[in-house]
């Protein structure tokens, strides 16, 4: 546990307005009381169409270490309907963690974690009362979500009873059950384009995604909003105030959630320790569109639409600019081209160094990568191994900042991000999201923010940035397999005959004039009868047993090569002895039984091998080493056939 007072806030999509407002409350209450915020999460839907994208995001995670951490927000709101198996990952992940101190927001409750509901009934009720007496609408209807579930069935509650003040009485035919997206509005719209349903006044729906479905469903249908019909939804997103008809909307009240979950964790972590409570504005929390028949908050439109605008031809140097990165800044500098066209690592890390202003305004940023992620993708159990390399550092706090490989710093995972842990850093806001590409993860990135930077969240340009981490990544991780392929066997990742050659050239140039050459030549024994009698996959296993043993005789100075089929080379140059040759045999032997015996397999795993030492000639002399290596190998695989053969037929006779 740490001096300084840490809370992890798990959620999705923290780009989008709900996680927004999460985290604006969190991270408010945390400046308050000098905390730590550390989000990790999905940059995305958990329940992705894309199902190996989505995976590769879920790996998150499996990243975080709980006993970092004082306290744990769960967005169970989200996280549970969409991927209830991350939601029973996590909760295994937290077990030993004090549940005092595991909050989670909305939802119908997790495990036995305390819950708090949404807090937002003052604004169900106000986007009621502005229907009824700014508008006069009395016949209403309400759309609400999925049957059955706290969310829809709370809203529905507050929906009728603040009606029913006005001596309003919703009949059954008006109280529509929906699924919080576009569809339920669709169905609504109709139901009333084809008579099933009488058109009401007006539609209270219980989230912006159905108003906006609501919405151009009826367009097409030849009904008008606000015209013929008033809409208001709820949560005020922006894709709902740019609509071709802005939508009025109330904002949801997830920020006085998020902050009192802070201060009910305080009061475990702290006990007796001063709260200072979250105070909503609602005055200001009713964002007014066209779809209710009011005039637009054109501030608030415009402000909702510069965000999302795709701007050609804007002044990119501006000092507006540099704090007010737009996705069109992103796209136009051709991001994804530049990263692209990096030829090796070393490239693409510093063209992401080059490109992290985009990022502003920030305090650190920090690619943490699997050393292991230039190979072959592997699909891993565990996403993250024990040790993870710190790739990449930018920073505008004066903290950690390079890009070269060599600068690179290797680190125990369980720390996380090694600076959150120094204590002259202030408190501070922490994004963690996956770095993977598909389901083959990578590593991840964090992002360090001020807590009270109230202003600029994440938003579609740090999500799309990430995304051009990924593929980048996996072009140069492409690109190395492709120059490996040429001198590395694929099968068990040893140089092939050109790579042998190729590295062999650099050993014989630099040897000195005491040096001797050592040549070995190993092949494996039975593999044919392995094949025939038990298939190839069991002969290619038994290949690459015998490939990690001879790597294993193989010193850090030498080369080893499959030369192919079921044969192997290993050359060195340097002051050799007999003994030498003796010891490194019997080790060969020795840790190739004691895996083959421990395998399990119903055939037996050996291998032959033959030595030769001679005075160091040019390429020449290394021809004549294999071949002579060749030999004694040979003598040695004959010379154990007769052992064996000898023992039989003594048992035979015993």
């Amino acid at each position: 546990m740490s001096e300084r007072k840490r809370i992890c806030l798990i959620t999705e999509s923290p780009e989008l307005m709900h996680g927004k407002r999460l985290i604006k409350g969190a991270a408010l209450q945390c400046r308050k009381y000098g905390y730590d915020l550390v989000v990790v999460s999905s940059m995305v839907y958990l329940q992705l169409y894309f199902e190996k994208y989505g995976i590769g995001e879920k790996k998150i995670y499996d990243l975080t270490n709980y006993s970092l951490f004082d306290g744990v927000i769960l967005d169970t709101l989200r996280m549970q309907g969409n991927s209830p198996e991350t939601m029973e990952k996590i909760r295994g992940r937290l077990a030993g963690f004090d549940p005092g101190a595991v909050i989670c927001i909305g939802g119908e409750g997790y495990a036995d974690y305390k819950t708090l509901d949404s807090q937002n009934d003052e604004l169900l009720r106000e986007m009621c009362r502005h229907m009824v007496e700014l508008h006069g609408k009395r016949k209403i209807c309400i759309l609400t979500g999925p049957q059955g579930t706290i969310e829809a069935e709370s809203r529905l509650k507050v929906f009728l009873d603040e009606l029913s003040k006005y001596g309003i009485r919703v009949p059954k035919e008006w109280i529509i059950y929906g699924d919080f997206w576009y569809t339920g509005g669709e169905a609504l719209a109709d139901s009333i384009a084809d008579g099933t349903i009488p058109m009401p006044e007006a539609v209270v729906c219980a989230s912006d995604h159905m108003a906006l479905g609501l919405i151009e469903r009826l367009a097409e249908r030849g009904i008008r909003v606000p015209e013929d019909l008033t809409v208001i939804g709820f949560e005020a997103t922006t894709v709902a105030a740019i609509n071709n008809t802005p939508v009025t909307s109330a904002e949801s009240n997830f920020a006085k959630t998020a902050a009192d979950a802070v201060d009910l964790i305080r009061r475990v972590i702290e006990p007796g320790a001063e709260l200072l409570p979250y105070k909503p504005d609602f005055q200001h929390m009713l964002n007014i569109g066209r779809s209710c028949g009011c005039t637009p908050n054109f501030k608030q439109y415009v402000r909702n639409l510069r965000d999302s605008l795709y701007q050609v031809d804007r002044n990119y140097v501006a000092d507006y600019a540099k704090n007010r990165i737009d996705i069109g800044l992103l796209m136009e500098n051709y991001v994804m081209e530049q990263f692209a066209s990096a030829q090796d690592a070393a490239q693409c890390f510093r063209k992401i160094y080059d490109n992290l202003y985009l990022l502003m305004p920030f305090r650190d940023f920090y690619l943490c990568l699997r050393e292991d992620w230039l190979e072959k993708p592997m699909m891993y159990e565990d996403s993250f191994p024990e040790r993870m390399k710190l790739a990449l550092a930018g920073t505008s706090s004066g903290g950690m900042s390079f890009f070269l490989p060599e600068q690179a710093v290797t680190f125990e995972t369980d720390k996380m991000i090694p600076r959150m842990h120094d204590p002259e850093v202030e408190p501070s806001l922490y994004y963690f999201a996956a770095i993977h590409f598909e389901d083959n993860t990578f590593g991840y990135a964090v992002l360090r923010k001020n807590l009270g930077d109230q202003e600029h969240f994440l938003n579609l340009v740090y999500r799309n940035f990430l995304r051009f981490i990924n593929i980048s990544l996996e072009m140069v991780r492409a690109k190395n397999q492709y120059r490996l392929s040429s001198v590395r066997d694929e099968m068990t990742g040893l140089y092939n005959r050109r790579g042998m050659y190729a590295e062999a050239e650099k050993l014989l140039e630099n040897a000195q004039e005491q040096d001797l050459l050592l040549a070995c030549v190993v092949d494996m024994d039975g593999l044919k009868y392995i094949n025939d009698t038990f298939g190839h996959a069991e002969g290619d296993y038994g290949i690459k047993l015998v490939a990690n043993a001879v790597a294993r005789m193989t010193g850090e100075e030498e080369i080893c090569c499959r030369a192919g089929g079921d044969e192997f080379y290993m050359i060195g140059v340097g002051q050799y002895t007999e003994e030498d040759l003796s010891n490194r045999v019997e080790q060969f032997e020795r840790w190739l039984d004691d895996k083959a015996s421990n395998a399990g397999k119903p055939y037996r795993i050996s291998a032959s091998i033959g030595f030769a030492l001679q005075k160091v000639q040019g390429q020449r002399s290394m021809e004549t080493a294999l071949s002579e290596a060749d030999v004694n190998m040979y003598r040695f695989k004959m010379d154990r056939k007769k052992q064996r053969m000898s023992a039989n037929i003594k048992g035979q006779k015993e």
